[in-house]
């Protein structure tokens, strides 16, 4: 019952944290989804940068905006990678509802952005013609889309809200109940602690799409000490919210997108074993 009782009260405590963050992110969504399209559209060779950048804000759909872009020949596959690998969609969310560890958000992010940019350049300049193999449709009309009133804007963040936390609520629920059992050590080496694998069972928990299914959890698992920054980073990689799943709904060559999806676990994981790397034998991160 104590466990039971901690985990409401601290679920509780985050639900207002979590709505005004959701209201901000979805008004956002409202007003710069549109401009961010145009941007990328632009952007030329510079699209794993630019598409670093907006991927690193937590926008739910812009992973979904990329991918339809890709499939309509406006994106390279760099700059598609990069969008992807940036997303961390609602990790920022819950560390900053965890004011003690709200201060390593700059950190993460600016980490996942360095990746993105890395992974993207690296996808263009020598990956590009092995991944893509097909010519694209550039000019595919985009389909018609109905802006959201503002009242559908805040039943949305409502929505959003409770989701999460009831995500949240049942895995700290797990997470405590397996702490009490296991203890933390012992739920770590479960997990691969110590090891420079761990990043790689990371990056593999991370293809789990869906909209707030996976970052959540990974997220608990580091403030709960049970991964490390390195393989909680490679799993935020490879967590593109539905942005994967709309990427094998709209392009139609599966191969290329199993090859993409493939280099998004093999860059998520190489880069989460250096990082790990870093942390074991000099005390980075």
């Amino acid at each position: 019952m104590e466990i039971v009782i901690e985990t409401c009260l601290d679920s509780i405590k985050m639900l207002p944290f979590l709505f005004f963050a959701f209201l901000l992110i979805e008004f956002l969504e409202y007003y710069s989804g549109e401009m961010s399209g145009k941007l990328l559209k632009k952007v030329g060779k510079a699209g794993p940068v630019v598409g670093a950048v907006l991927g690193c804000v937590p926008q739910c759909g812009f992973s979904v905006l990329a991918a339809n872009l890709y499939a309509g020949g406006v994106l390279s596959a760099g700059t598609l990678i990069a969008v992807f690998a940036a997303t961390s969609d609602e990790a920022v969310l819950i560390l900053m509802a965890n004011p003690g560890r709200a201060g390593e958000i700059i950190w993460l992010l600016a980490v996942k952005v360095v990746i993105a940019v890395a992974a993207g350049d690296f996808v263009d300049g020598v990956m590009q013609k092995y991944i893509v193999r097909t010519e694209k449709n550039v000019h595919i009309k985009p389909r018609e889309t109905v802006r959201p009133s503002k009242m559908e804007v805040v039943r949305e963040a409502i929505g959003h809200t409770f989701r999460i936390f009831a995500y949240l609520f049942v895995f700290n629920l797990i997470l405590n109940f397996a702490i009490e059992l296991l203890g933390i050590q012992k739920l770590s080496e479960i997990l691969l602690g110590n090891t420079v694998f761990q990043p790689i069972i990371a990056a593999i928990i991370g293809l789990i799409s869906g909209h707030g299914v996976v970052s959540p959890y990974l997220t608990q698992l580091y403030l709960s000490g049970a991964i490390s920054f390195a393989s909680v980073v490679s799993g935020l990689c490879t967590g593109a919210g539905v942005g994967l799943i709309v990427l094998f709904k709209m392009n139609s060559d599966k191969k290329e997108n199993f090859r993409i999806l493939l280099t998004l676990v093999a860059i998520a994981s190489v880069a989460g074993m250096f990082l790990q790397f870093l942390q074991f034998y000099y005390n980075v991160l």
